[in-house]
């Protein structure tokens, strides 16, 4: 088979399993939770588990004592469990697939020996290893890239803090840390000032509390459960300035880029925009609406703000070429700063750049995924067509 042809069938395959992930519905709370607690192996391959007290996640059949009900999470895959600040079970290894390769093993115990770190394609190389090799190596292990492993680890130690602070809302960022870290949640970590640390690279200091605002520029962010997977969204009183899936590419650079703009902080807590976030996400899942208003924060240059407008005005259920873009705004020529511009959004949904597609008719670039891309717009389309029915 020609090797384009063989890159061809690659990427159908894999936009198939990723499909059947996005668009399969995991059982019942209830039935999980029976099938957990029997071992049942014809659910291997259905769910994962997390042990809330550990931060590990495991198989069904995981020989492990049984947690408390209330200590364990479900998952449909294991990258959700590791955004979520999970990681995987040494007794039931629920990434593996076969014997590791010594090479992915090795790269494994690095990530693990300080999950915060950053291991760039240079740092692969001053050791010797083919950055190419390792890519290969993983994507055929884990079915995801080194790259993505070692941010999903990374993102979900500073994530975590973020998710667990909706459980403690009313209290100060200093005494929402400690919670956190009172409750033990050091798994993959030499201690938990690891997920102090973590947290600290992504958002800033987390010294910073809202006491303090005169002199520090704060910044509130959120953790939204979605049909298709989790989102973060960030604001303060100018707006919403992020509001994307946790792994989507490029958002853990777009944070740092924030906070280096805007010379501040990001610290789990609540406002009122993330509070009408929440609200109109959630009535955009349950098909009630179309359109947002919600307040965005002016951010972007002037090409970008005129790009983003003109996909405000693409309604939901249908789509534009970038082309199409590049004339609305009057810039012809202009198709690949489109693109470039689409991809800088980071307010999935809400400004609708899953609404682009090539000018031939075909999904491209999408930041979420392009299987996220293709369920929002059947979404858009089958809410639209019952709408128009009724």
């Amino acid at each position: 088979m020609p090797e384009n042809r063989r890159h061809d069938v690659c990427v159908l395959v894999k936009m198939s399993l990723m499909n059947i992930a996005l668009n399969r519905k995991l059982p019942s709370i209830e039935a999980m939770w029976r099938a957990f607690m029997a071992r049942d192996a014809t659910f291997n391959g259905v769910f994962l588990t997390g042990v809330k007290t550990t931060r590990i996640f495991c198989r069904p059949i995981c020989p492990a004592r049984k947690p408390k009900r209330e200590n364990v999470a479900f998952f449909a895959s294991a990258d959700d469990a590791m955004y979520a600040g999970f990681r995987a079970c040494l007794r039931c290894k629920p990434m593996d697939n076969g014997d590791m390769p010594p090479l992915v093993k090795q790269l494994v115990q690095m990530i693990e020996a300080d999950p915060t770190t950053r291991i760039r394609e240079r740092d692969l190389l001053s050791l010797n290893i083919d950055p190419s090799t390792v890519r290969r190596q993983f994507q055929r292990y884990f079915g995801i890239t080194f790259q993505a492993y070692a941010r999903a680890r990374r993102m979900g130690a500073a994530l975590l803090i973020v998710q667990q602070s909706r459980q403690t809302k009313s209290l100060s960022m200093k005494k929402t840390l400690q919670n956190v870290i009172e409750q033990q949640l050091d798994a993959g970590f030499d201690s938990p000032s690891g997920y102090r640390e973590a947290f600290a690279k992504l958002f800033g200091e987390y010294g910073a509390t809202p006491a303090n605002a005169s002199t520090v520029n704060i910044m509130h962010a959120r953790w939204l459960e979605t049909p298709l997977g989790p989102m973060l969204a960030i604001a303060n009183d100018d707006g919403i300035y992020v509001l994307d899936f946790v792994n989507r590419r490029g958002l853990e650079r777009e944070i740092t880029r924030l906070r280096a703009r805007h010379k501040a902080v990001v610290i789990p807590g609540e406002h009122r925009f993330l509070d009408q976030a929440a609200i109109q996400i959630g009535e955009y899942y349950a098909g009630m609406r179309q359109q947002f208003s919600l307040h965005l924060a002016a951010r972007g240059t002037d090409f970008q703000r005129a790009v983003w407008a003109a996909l405000l005005a693409i309604p939901a259920g249908q789509t534009r070429a970038y082309a199409d873009i590049a004339k609305t705004i009057g810039q012809p020529t202009a198709v690949r700063a489109v693109a470039r511009a689409n991809g800088d959004n980071y307010r999935a949904i809400v400004i609708p750049c899953h609404r682009v597609i090539g000018s031939d008719g075909t999904l491209t670039g999408y930041g979420g995924g392009l299987a996220r891309k293709q369920w929002l717009l059947d979404f858009e389309r089958s809410t639209t067509s019952q709408g128009e029915s009724q």
